[in-house]
This record gives C-alpha cells, sequence and structure tokens, in this order.
C-alpha cells in the first residue's frame, strides 16, 4: 500500500525562497532512501508564504524509516530555524491508482 502525505507549511513571505533553497540537501537525501517514491517541497505561486509538500511512499514500513531518519529529523530542525507560522499535514493510504488520460488522451474521474 502506497502512502501519499500532502503537506503545507507557512513561513514568514521573505524567507520562503532561502527556507526551500536551503533544505535542498534533505529533500536529496529523502529521495535517496529506499521506498521513497516522490519527495517535492515547492513555493505555492498564489501565496507568498507557503511551502507545499507531497511526498509518495512505498509503504508504512519505509515512511516509518524516513521518520526515524537523519533527513525527517533535518528537515524539522532547519525548518524550525525558520518562523512556522502554521501548518498541516495528512497522511493517505492509496488503495487504488490508475493514470488521469485515458487511451483516447481525455480526463477520466474513473479507476
Amino acid at each position: 500500500m502506497k502512502i501519499i502525505i500532502a503537506a503545507q507549511v507557512d513561513v514568514a513571505p521573505e524567507t520562503r525562497d532561502e527556507a526551500l533553497k536551503t533544505a535542498q540537501k534533505w529533500i536529496d537525501g529523502a529521495l535517496e532512501q529506499p521506498g521513497c517514491l516522490r519527495y517535492d517541497w515547492s513555493a505555492d505561486m498564489n501565496n507568498p508564504k507557503r511551502i507545499n509538500v507531497f511526498e509518495e511512499w512505498e509503504s508504512e514500513e519505509h515512511l516509518s524509516a524516513h521518520f526515524a531518519g537523519p533527513e525527517y529529523i533535518g528537515m524539522l530542525q532547519h525548518m524550525g530555524s525558520y518562523t512556522v507560522l502554521w501548518s498541516q499535514a495528512r497522511k493517505f493510504a492509496v488503495s487504488n491508482e490508475a493514470t488521469v488520460y485515458n487511451e483516447d488522451g481525455k480526463p477520466s474521474a474513473q479507476f
């Protein structure tokens, strides 16, 4: 079962770009961890304070190992060095997966 994490972190707008750029070593480290399929931190173009986080993990075991490892702990410490104004993180268990576009190139909400 894949795990998706969708999170948002708000920091002072004047520090957002720096926070993202200086987080690259933690992002790269997480991407090298076993079971990490996606680990993306990016600026929200509609909110100057917001960082959007998208993660995809192969399993709960891989995500648990990430939470116990140096990349996660390092990212927590890194983000803690900035003034976090608000944050929210949610995890989702993926029970079904399909492409968005069907064989005719049309988007489909059906699985």
